[in-house]
């Protein structure tokens, strides 16, 4: 007697995982980029602890220290500089500041560079060759003596800074932006959404924005970093947040005149400045890695 194979009344339905998870699974495999991303955490939290954590005030002075750099001790565990303020705590507080600086930066460049990079691609055309040769003109000019040159007339404030960092650090961001809208006004989607009357603000910002989100947050990563380099340079050339507010950068140019008798001043925040942009662009390199649909 034959048997007559049943199927089943169901089968199993197959999990498919949204975009975000996919990329995040991509992402945790990249060792390197989530060690990155711990360390940049830790780092964050400690730099805005640094009122709790620091054991002094940031220019608060040690009297009996006054006139060159103390050695690291129980009682200053990074020493002291010639003033004698401690090293730790200007440490943790120029954190907050280059941090700070480099995040808002970034963030003010990608705005930019989002913007111009969008109606350069989604109208193409005389505003595309308008768009694009301005960001020609601006990539032409070196960018740290342009800024240390408009941060030298204008001695800026740290709000100012991020502005002047931002609005000369926004070309690549345009040029990435500006090739995932030629690639996206074309796709199926925006022509149907256009063809049920769509207006352009509306095709730009609710279908073709939402798909390039993946590549500007890498570029906006990458720009963290790059904006961290180059507030640390205009502070360490004196062209960035002016004395006694403490960076990264400042604190680095202070302690050159006392690199041979106390490069303690000198290594800590050298160092900081390496293992946070190192880690930022460790960073974005998972990122970009994890958001790459070739892969």
């Amino acid at each position: 007697m034959n048997q007559v194979a049943t199927l089943p009344l169901s089968l199993p339905r197959v999990r498919q995982q949204s975009f975000g998870r996919r990329i995040w699974r991509r992402f945790v495999r990249h060792r390197l980029a989530l060690a990155s991303l711990v360390l940049l955490l830790v780092l964050a939290v400690i730099v805005l602890l640094a009122p709790v954590i620091a054991p002094y005030a940031y220019d608060a002075q040690d009297i009996d220290l006054l006139g060159q750099p103390d050695a690291p001790s129980y009682a200053h565990l990074l020493g002291t500089d010639q003033l004698g303020r401690d090293a730790l705590s200007r440490l943790l507080y120029g954190g907050r500041i280059s941090l700070a600086v480099g995040i808002a930066a970034a963030l003010v460049s990608t705005a930019l560079g989002t913007a111009v990079g969008a109606f350069a691609g989604f109208y193409r055309g005389w505003v595309d060759t308008a768009l694009m040769r301005a960001t020609d003109v601006v990539l032409s000019v070196p960018a740290l003596p342009l800024i240390l040159l408009v941060s030298g007339l204008l001695r800026p404030t740290v709000p100012l800074l991020i502005l002047i960092i931002g609005m000369l650090s926004w070309m690549g961001t345009a040029r990435l932006v500006r090739g995932q809208f030629l690639s996206l006004r074309e796709r199926e989607f925006v022509e149907a959404a256009r063809a049920l009357g769509a207006s352009d603000a509306r095709l730009i910002w609710r279908h073709i924005l939402p798909n390039a989100v993946a590549p500007i947050t890498v570029s906006a990563t990458l720009t963290v970093g790059h904006a961290i380099l180059l507030e640390s340079a205009m502070s360490f050339f004196g062209f960035g947040v002016q004395l006694p507010t403490p960076t990264w950068g400042n604190l680095l140019n202070e302690a050159t005149q006392w690199l041979d008798s106390a490069p303690w001043l000198a290594i800590p925040p050298g160092l900081l400045i390496f293992v946070t942009v190192l880690a930022v662009n460790s960073l974005g390199d998972g990122l970009r890695d994890a958001v790459d649909t070739r892969a």
